[in-house]
C-alpha cells in the first residue's frame, strides 16, 4: 500500500477555509467531510484536513497554537511552474491572505508563501526535478 499524508490545520470557520481554499482552486472529498471539518486534496496521496478548533482540539492533549501569532509548520506544496506559484499567492492575497516574505529563487527551485486566514503558512512551489537524484526504496 502506498502511504498516503494527511496534514491536519485548525481553522475558526470551516466555511470561510473552504470558500478560501476552493477560491484557490481546491477541491475535497465529500467522504471525508461533515459540519465540522473537510478533506482537502492536494494531490494524489496528499490531504489536509480542515478542522475546527473545537474539532482540532478532541484529537490532542494540549491547547492549539494561536496560529496568528507563532508557527509549528510550514506546508510546503508543489506547482508545475514558477508562474502557477505566483498566481497562486497572489490570488490568495486577493483573498485575504497576508503576504509575509519575498518570493525566493533558489537555482532550480522558485518559492514563495502565504499566511492564510487562520495564520497557517501555506508555501507553493516550484521544482524543477531534473535536479534530483533518484531516491533508493
Amino acid at each position: 500500500m502506498e502511504k498516503m499524508m494527511f496534514t491536519n490545520l485548525p481553522v475558526h470557520s470551516l466555511k470561510r477555509s473552504v470558500d478560501f481554499y476552493t477560491a484557490l482552486g481546491f477541491k475535497f472529498n465529500p467522504q471525508f467531510t461533515g459540519e465540522t471539518s473537510t478533506c482537502m486534496i492536494v494531490g494524489k496521496h496528499n490531504f489536509i484536513m480542515l478542522l475546527e478548533e473545537s474539532t482540532f482540539s478532541g484529537f490532542v492533549d494540549k491547547p492549539i497554537a494561536p496560529t496568528k501569532k507563532t508557527v509549528s509548520c510550514i506546508v510546503a506544496i508543489t506547482y508545475d511552474s514558477e508562474a502557477e506559484v505566483r498566481a497562486i499567492c497572489e490570488k490568495a492575497f486577493e483573498l485575504g491572505a497576508r503576504n509575509y516574505k519575498e518570493p525566493e529563487e533558489h537555482g532550480f527551485m522558485f518559492g514563495w508563501g502565504f499566511e492564510d486566514l487562520d495564520g497557517h503558512i501555506i508555501e507553493p512551489f516550484y521544482m524543477d526535478q531534473s535536479h534530483l537524484e533518484p531516491l533508493e526504496s
